[in-house]
């Protein structure tokens, strides 16, 4: 990994600070679009964005290759059902827990790692920062200011929804780990669209949908830029800098997405969130220090 100089920093915390950003913006994008319409709209921006990305790249992309049933499974996991539980949680949720609950990842992607890989087991560091993140999470159940028994099901939902995002991590590095990172995102993406189209139409009736100009500049923005573009700058930032620093992001996330449903959609922020917002960065830290 090449030291970082202090633009490779700003664009980490940009990269942070976008998608920390990007769960007000689903909070009020669902003022107006219904779930699938909204996971829907946001992946067919993003996958616009990521084909020209890869056009200038001069990047293949091989979803309808001999292996599309791993690219249509990994897009389903990585983004059609995380996608669509996230919107579903935090249209009844504040923004900035949907934030929190989503930033376990690494810590959920650990224990499927132990299980599911040969290389990444659980040590006894990893196990007191796996259990140090769901101490966090259990912190916010005993704040009935932000969980309570109406909205337990969406907190659940938001959980499953970042645990998809590890069992994509485990397919993509067991079925695709050298087909290339802006081609795994591409194709997948493509798959998802598919997937999400009928889901949309079925349940919801998008045609018919009279959604605000406030909600839709949420959607385009989740689309192009917190999708999109995050994930060309996330690339540019791998390629530079490393895996190891790229995923310092992990950190900055959480933190951003409490800042801004703070400052943006006024949410209350108590005492207990701020405290279980340490100790689930704490928990992902030691994580990921000891994940060699």
């Amino acid at each position: 990994m090449k030291e970082a100089k202090a633009t490779d920093v700003f664009l980490l915390l940009l990269l942070g600070a976008i998608w920390g950003s990007s769960f007000f913006n689903i909070k009020i994008a669902t003022y107006s679009y219904d779930p699938y319409t909204l996971a829907l709209i946001r992946v067919i921006l993003a996958t616009v964005t990521m084909l020209v990305v890869s056009f200038l790249y001069k990047i293949k992309i091989y979803a309808f290759s001999k292996n599309w049933k791993t690219y249509a499974l990994v897009g389903i996991c990585n983004i059609t059902i995380p996608f669509s539980l996230i919107a579903i949680g935090t249209s009844k949720v504040d923004s900035y827990l949907a934030a929190m609950l989503m930033s376990t990842t690494p810590i959920t992607g650990s224990i499927l790692a132990h299980f599911f890989t040969k290389d990444e087991k659980i040590t006894f560091f990893k196990s007191l920062g796996i259990i140090l993140g769901f101490i966090g999470i259990l912190i916010l159940f005993f704040d009935k200011l932000i969980i309570h028994e109406s909205n337990y099901f969406f907190v659940l939902l938001i959980f499953i929804g970042s645990t998809f995002y590890s069992i994509s991590g485990i397919l993509i590095l067991k079925k695709l780990k050298k087909s290339g990172n802006l081609n795994v995102t591409t194709s997948t993406m493509i798959w998802s669209v598919i997937t999400l189209l009928p889901l949309s139409f079925i349940f919801e009736n998008p045609l018919e949908s009279t959604p605000t100009l406030e909600s839709t500049l949420s959607l385009i923005y989740l689309g192009v830029v917190a999708t999109g573009f995050a994930w060309w700058l996330r690339f540019k930032i791998l390629a530079k800098n490393g895996i190891v620093f790229q995923t310092q992001v992990a950190y900055m996330i959480p933190v951003f997405g409490v800042i801004f449903g703070a400052l943006i959609l006024d949410e209350q922020i108590t005492w207990k969130v701020l405290v279980s917002l340490v100790v689930i960065v704490s928990g992902i830290y030691i994580v990921k220090k000891y994940n060699k």
